[in-house]
């Protein structure tokens, strides 16, 4: 009888079930690597936001970011393929970390209206908190570039970002408390809103206070309770506000 792993040892392409000792050693080897990938993309990342918040530019030179990180030409360009690849993680690590926020303040929520103020007061803090401010507001500058440059990507990130409040929409219009918003487009009405207004006060450099906040946040959810009913129930109630008005007229004359 042949011996299997001398055949194999000169390249006899016999089946081989997997689960081995040499399957296991690669798993441990490709786990080692995965790990030390995750620390060094985690460094340059972390690196890459001090160096925008310190400087208060969107794109820093790669050498700035390796100064700030500690780590060598072969690292960033071992993760990244240049400078516009490593942009696009920083955006999603933004965003992730924004929605990740939102949906924690919301979480506690009694009711779709009160999480609805809690995703308001959560997009109003970025532009309350002076250090976070600093840190978004490069991103804020660059916010058409980049949408024009990543379309994905920022659909992407307004899609993560409005997730809880679609959801909170939808339990509004459920249980009757907002019978006729329609989730989808009012959320995203609702987020450019507050991106709007946000990236507004990031370029002003000007730290809203907390009755600016109040007032944009009634503005908001007056639109939302004042679409009472669809466009069929408008253009009907209009059409018999127009025939009472015209039966009046008869009676009058």
């Amino acid at each position: 009888m042949e011996n299997n792993v001398l055949s194999n040892a000169r390249g006899d392409q016999s089946p081989r079930t997997g689960g081995g000792a040499v399957d296991q050693a690669i798993d441990r080897s490709l786990e080692g690597r995965r790990e030390a990938a995750r620390q060094e993309i985690e460094r340059l990342i972390s690196a890459a936001f001090r160096v925008i918040e310190r400087t208060g530019h969107l794109e820093p030179k790669v050498s700035e970011i390796l100064a700030e990180a500690g780590l060598s030409n072969q690292a960033f360009y071992r993760h990244f393929a240049g400078k516009h690849a490593l942009l696009v993680a920083l955006l999603d690590e933004g965003i992730r970390g924004l929605a990740d926020y939102l949906a924690a303040r919301m979480a506690d929520a009694q009711d779709p209206i009160i999480a609805i103020r809690a995703w308001i007061r959560g997009m109003a803090a970025q532009a309350l908190d002076p250090s976070g401010a600093r840190a978004s507001r490069p991103f804020a500058l660059a916010r058409g570039r980049l949408a024009e440059a990543f379309p994905s990507e920022i659909a992407e990130s307004e899609h993560r970002v409005t997730a809880p409040l679609r959801d909170a929409l939808e339990q509004a219009r459920a249980s009757q408390t907002l019978p006729a918003v329609v989730p989808e487009s009012d959320a995203e009405s609702l987020y450019h809103l507050m991106m709007g207004w946000v990236e507004a006060r990031l370029i002003e450099g000007r730290i809203p206070d907390a009755h600016e906040v109040e007032r944009l946040e009634s503005f908001a959810l007056a639109g939302l309770q004042g679409v009472s009913s669809t466009p069929d129930q408008d253009q009907r109630t209009s059409a018999e506000r127009e025939q009472g008005a015209h039966t009046n007229d008869r009676r009058a004359g």
